[in-house]
């Protein structure tokens, strides 16, 4: 999501050709006077991770696990939430999809919460819903009461979808950005997998207690660590803004190159206070996003997102246990296999951990190596691919053909469609939005992309079961027709963004 932003140039004073390129290069910098850093700088910057800014992003991805441990709680704790509380699928359905409904209140507010109280208040604010939502769902002896903690569990989501990435970039170097970035996909991945797998043994009142622990470690370790440098020098702080950047560098680092990039950006020939630039270019609102100069930016933001979330990721990972279950029944004609259905969304689940967290991993390392759109490319297409087998898995069964290869094919798929999806298409597409948009219209652009994909997660999640009861083959032929629009879409429209740098308008 929204990133740090160095050195920016004013793009009102260039051709909307031009005003698409993030970055100048080294050459064209230091015509136009902008201060850059020599490679013996660099090379040392890359080399340099202090401790400091290991123990600040294992704190702020805290709540990145807490959002992964939200999104995986309603596959295992299906069977036992429709059984204890007689559920009906329908039900059910609203239980999983609530937690979109709060993401949405939540990403409404959580460009404004962050840019008005700092990156630190707004993660512990979204805590405290979270830790309420986890008792209420832990407790409930009603439907109603499980449905009110899944709200705000959703709505401690949606804050922190936006304010994690934001802070963990804010407070990286530049050349390191991408790989920390994504290190909050790969926290929600793990939040995911783990969830599942305690899920298989445990009950699930216990599993929304233990849901707790990871949002009262945050809590606790907000207070010792630093605001973020660019929030601070944002509201008029530089010599706050200075003393964080100095702890999170190191005590021997020379940071007045980087605290000079935050408070100052390129006016065409001359450099203007950071803070007063800010005041002339007064941020846009939602409304005013939709001009002529944004344009290209909320198209591949927005268009990302929309296409992130309708290429079925939340239905796949919300239900998956029920997507290996309804295999295994449509396998048995006269459903023989029923008692093993619960092993079988066992086994299906774990091995879906298996998968996610080494791609994830695979795709925080590619990050700052590869380029973002290679990356996307080869997600997308692999989430096309997942999404075949598995249509093709119903398909063989609707025609009565080679049944037996069936739960093989659904299982190969999902995990060939969850392992690509976090390779890139998990994580990128937030990466890619913090780099496109200039700094004056972030907190609003942050809000609305945020916005968007929590209410295209809701439409998925929610219809999913319903469209399964339609028809298993068509729901899955559906998913991978979006995801192969999306391999031509990143091709077509998505810029590369790595090392560039965010424009100011």
């Amino acid at each position: 999501m929204m990133r740090g932003w160095p050195i920016m140039e004013d793009s009102k004073s260039l051709e909307p050709s031009q005003s698409w390129i993030p970055l100048l290069s080294n050459t064209e910098s230091q015509v136009h006077g902008v201060i850059t850093c020599d490679k013996q700088m660099m090379q040392s910057e890359s080399c340099s991770m202090p401790a400091t800014l290991i123990l600040t992003t294992l704190v702020a991805v805290f709540g990145s696990y807490v959002f992964g441990s939200a999104v995986g709680y309603s596959s295992p704790a299906q069977s036992g939430i429709m059984d204890e509380l007689t559920l009906e699928v329908a039900d059910y359905s609203f239980f999983g999809s609530i937690l979109t409904i709060g993401a949405i209140i939540g990403a409404f507010v959580s460009g404004r919460i962050a840019d008005c109280v700092g990156r630190r208040v707004a993660m512990g604010f979204a805590e405290v819903f979270c830790i309420l939502g986890w008792l209420a769902i832990a407790f409930s002896n009603v439907a109603w009461w499980l449905y009110i903690g899944r709200l705000l569990v959703g709505c401690g989501m949606g804050l922190l979808s936006y304010v994690v990435p934001v802070y963990v970039a804010e407070v990286t170097p530049k050349n390191l950005r991408g790989g920390f970035t994504t290190v909050h996909q790969l926290m929600i991945c793990c939040g995911v997998s783990l969830t599942y797998l305690i899920g298989a043994f445990l009950n699930w009142r216990i599993l929304a207690l233990i849901g707790i622990i990871p949002c009262s470690a945050q809590v606790l370790s907000l207070p010792f660590i630093p605001e973020s440098p660019r929030w601070l020098a944002k509201v008029g702080h530089l010599a706050g803004s200075e003393n964080s950047l100095q702890r999170l560098r190191g005590e021997n680092a020379n940071v007045s190159q980087e605290a000079t990039e935050i408070r100052v950006y390129n006016k065409r020939l001359f450099l203007r206070d950071y803070t007063e630039a800010l005041q002339q270019h007064s941020e846009a609102s939602i409304i005013g996003l939709f001009q002529l100069q944004y344009l290209k930016s909320l198209t591949v933001g927005v268009g990302l997102m929309i296409l992130q979330q309708f290429g079925g990721v939340n239905g796949i990972v919300f239900y998956a246990g029920s997507i290996f279950i309804s295999a295994v029944i449509q396998f048995s004609r006269k459903q023989k296999l029923l008692s093993m259905t619960g092993f079988s969304a066992s086994i299906g689940t774990i091995a879906m951990v298996a998968v996610q967290i080494p791609m994830t991993i695979l795709g925080v390392l590619l990050m700052d190596k590869s380029g973002r759109r290679p990356l996307l490319l080869a997600s997308a297409s692999g989430t096309c691919f997942g999404c075949l087998l598995v249509a093709l898995s119903f398909l063989l069964l609707d025609l009565h053909k080679w049944k037996d290869l069936s739960p093989i094919l659904a299982l190969a798929g999902v995990l060939v469609y969850t392992g690509s999806f976090s390779l890139g298409m998990g994580g990128i597409p937030w990466v890619i939005m913090s780099e496109i948009f200039p700094i004056n219209v972030k907190g609003s652009a942050g809000s609305l992309v945020t916005l968007v994909s929590w209410l295209c997660s809701w439409i998925v999640s929610y219809a999913f079961n319903f469209l399964m009861s339609w028809t298993s083959t068509g729901t899955f032929f559906i998913f991978c027709g979006i995801c192969g629009f999306t391999v031509v879409f990143v091709a077509k429209l998505v810029p590369e963004t790595k090392g560039h740098t965010e424009k100011l308008s």
